[in-house]
Parts: structure tokens; C-alpha cells; sequence
């Protein structure tokens, strides 16, 4: 039998895939609707002004979706078919004519630029090195030296293992919130875990649930307790982000834009899954280390996954041949839904939609922080080749 315990072994050590196989979707992530939400520190974040630069953007409620029929062959991902995937959606996107005009309209060379990847499936699953190189060529020809380009997650060796390493992107600094060390210890000689040194207790995430960890899943996590701290990358050491989350599926809803975000930038997230996955995905977005930092969103949509997610079930890959982009990132989501819903009916994994899987999309549209009104999202196409 799978108690709590198990869920979050399996959850924050990368067999959320089997699990969700294991279990259907509505167990995991339902609650009782007599069941009262527990309250979060979300007022908090409305109190902090907003910037000109806030989410949801230059462009709220504009989506470039960019195909290209020949940007996957048998498996590899070929790079000069993805590199022009971004330009022509970041040309859509500004209206510039130049490419490096367009990146200059979110960054200056003297900003420090944290590119958010998604690596959490493994290998199979990951936002893909040839989508990850195109946009630091881009950003570099646009006069964005390498030594200002940050790319991130919450865990650092997971990201090693996928292959954001010095020898795949030299002069790139790998940075995660949950490290190890080269012997494979999260805990340093005097016991410490090396994530603690990565939180910043002066934001957090307060919500009013809480989970033990037991020892294995303690380095996954941080802290225990109510708060989930931000991690200092995105507090301290960058200073705007652009998110590059995958194509995929978390049951009858999506794990892009803002889970990407939200369960990255935080410590402390097992807690949170349960009671708290929508509201956690839209709410942590709302506070100003993300709200006013995401400058841009390109969903890797070149390979990704419409079932058994946000895990890695190769059985339901498929290559949709797309990339997203936007400011917007609820915009974004709601496109990546679709396109995701669409596949499950037509595999016949769901009838018809389940309103609850864009829950967190409303929340975010709440907070302001970007369109999930399909009627209100000005979707622009691009076909290639």
C-alpha cells in the first residue's frame, strides 16, 4: 500500500511517471469539495507594486505557436530547424525584423539571464539541448555574453544528467537550489545540507499544510514545515528569466509555464502537491521574484508528452514539432492545454475536458498575471517547411 511517505519518496526522487501509472490522477491531485482550501500567505504578494515589466508582459495575451515538419528526425532533434522555430517566433512575437532586436527587447548584455529548464523526467524527457544552445546563440549574438547567461533548475545534478554540463554549454554557469557535492553527499562536513546555503528566508511561500519527510527525501525538499523558501537564484543571482519548460501532460492538466516556475523557484514542494498543486502553480508566480523577472516563455514543444506525465512514460510521447512562445505565460499554458487536450481525446484517454485541469490557469488570470480566456488569446501561427 502507498502511504504519504511513499508518495513523496517516489514524487521527489523522479518515479512520479510510475506512480501516476500506478494511480489515477483524480486520487492524487482531487479533494474533497466539502474539503476547505488551506489559506496561504498569498495577500503577501499582492502588497509588492508591480513593474512595467510584471507578468504577464509586453504582450499579454499573444501566442506564437511555431511548427516545423522537419525539426525531428528518428529521435534527434535537428538544431538549425529549432534555432529557426525561435526566431520566427520571436519576430512574430516583437514585430522586429532583426532577431537580435527582438532579444534586446527583453535584455541588455549587462543583465544577468537565468534560463529555466525542466529536467525532472530524465533524459528521455528534458528541455532539449538544441532548443536550450539556440536560444544562448541568439542571446549571444545579440550581445549577451556567456559569463550573463545562468541556466538553472532546482536541482543541479539532475540537470548534469541530462546534459547541461561545462562540456555541452562551456562558459555557461549550471546552477540548482538542491546540489550534491563530487561525492555524492548533500550534506556537507558538518551535516548541513549545501540547499540550505540556496534559500532565501526572506521570501517565502506560506501555506497552511505541512509534511515529514523522512531521511532520503529531506535533501529533495530543504525544510520542513509551513514555508517554502525561495531559492536565491531567483531572489539574488539573476536578474530576469526566461522559461523554457517542456510539452507534457500531469494527468488531465499540463505542467508548462507556471508549474515550471512555481515548483522550481521553491523550496519545501512535496507538501504542496496534494491540497495545493493550482493554487501553488499560480500563486508562487505572483510573488516579485518570478512576476517581475519571467521575461519571456518558450515552451519546448518539439518532443513532449500527453499522458503520464509530468514523469516519463515513453509510450506516450509524441513529437508535436512545435514551440511556443509568449510573455504571457498563462496565455501560453492555455495554448499548450489545448494542444495537449486535443491528443488525450483523440487517444481516447478522456472523453471530454475536465474543467478542474485549468483550475490553475483561472487562479493566474485572477492575480493578473496573464490571459486564460481562449476567446481573449490572440494565438498567431507559423508553419515551417
Amino acid at each position: 500500500m502507498l502511504n504519504r511517505r511513499s508518495f513523496f519518496k517516489l514524487l521527489t526522487t523522479g518515479s512520479f511517471g510510475a506512480l501516476l501509472s500506478a494511480i489515477p490522477i483524480s486520487k492524487i491531485f482531487a479533494q474533497n469539495p466539502a474539503d476547505k482550501k488551506p489559506e496561504t500567505n498569498i495577500k503577501d504578494a499582492l502588497k509588492h507594486p508591480r513593474t512595467a515589466g510584471s507578468m504577464p508582459g509586453k504582450y499579454p495575451g499573444k501566442v506564437v505557436k511555431v511548427t516545423h515538419a522537419n525539426c525531428i528526425d528518428k529521435n534527434k532533434i535537428n538544431f538549425t530547424a529549432a534555432s529557426d522555430m525561435i526566431k520566427s517566433g520571436m519576430l512574430q512575437l516583437t514585430g522586429e525584423k532583426d532577431i537580435s532586436d527582438a532579444w534586446r527587447s527583453f535584455v541588455s548584455p549587462k543583465d544577468i539571464i537565468g534560463l529555466k529548464v525542466n529536467p525532472v523526467a530524465g533524459i528521455t524527457l528534458t528541455t532539449s539541448l538544441e532548443i536550450t544552445r539556440a536560444v544562448i546563440q541568439q542571446l549571444e549574438a545579440a550581445g549577451v555574453p556567456k559569463k550573463n547567461i545562468v541556466i538553472w533548475d532546482r536541482r543541479e545534478f539532475e540537470m548534469h544528467e541530462v546534459g547541461f554540463n561545462e562540456t555541452n554549454f562551456p562558459g555557461i554557469k549550471v546552477i540548482g537550489t538542491e546540489k550534491k557535492d563530487d561525492k555524492g553527499s548533500f550534506v556537507d562536513k558538518d551535516g548541513k545540507l549545501y540547499g540550505e546555503e540556496m534559500i532565501d528566508k526572506n521570501w517565502y511561500y506560506w501555506a497552511d499544510v505541512e509534511q515529514k519527510y523522512d531521511a532520503e527525501t529531506m535533501p529533495y525538499m530543504i525544510n520542513e514545515g509551513k514555508h517554502s523558501y525561495f531559492s536565491k537564484i531567483v531572489t539574488q543571482q539573476v536578474d530576469k528569466i526566461i522559461n523554457i519548460p517542456i510539452l507534457k501532460n500531469a494527468g488531465s492538466s499540463v505542467t508548462l509555464c507556471l508549474k515550471n516556475l512555481a515548483y522550481g523557484s521553491i523550496s519545501n514542494t512535496g507538501r504542496l502537491h496534494k491540497q495545493l498543486w493550482a493554487e501553488t502553480s499560480a500563486e508562487v508566480c505572483a510573488f516579485p521574484p518570478i512576476r517581475d523577472k519571467v521575461v519571456l516563455n518558450i515552451v519546448d514543444g518539439i518532443k513532449g508528452c500527453y499522458n503520464g506525465g509530468p514523469g516519463a512514460d515513453e509510450q506516450y510521447f509524441f513529437n508535436y514539432k512545435t514551440v511556443l512562445v509568449g510573455t504571457d505565460p498563462v496565455a501560453v499554458d492555455r495554448i499548450g492545454y489545448e494542444i495537449i487536450l486535443k491528443k488525450r481525446i483523440e487517444e481516447k484517454i478522456q472523453k471530454e475536458e475536465s474543467l478542474k485541469g485549468r483550475i490553475f490557469l483561472d487562479l493566474a488570470q485572477n492575480l493578473q498575471l496573464g490571459v486564460a480566456d481562449l476567446n481573449k488569446i490572440d494565438l498567431q501561427q507559423i508553419k515551417l517547411a
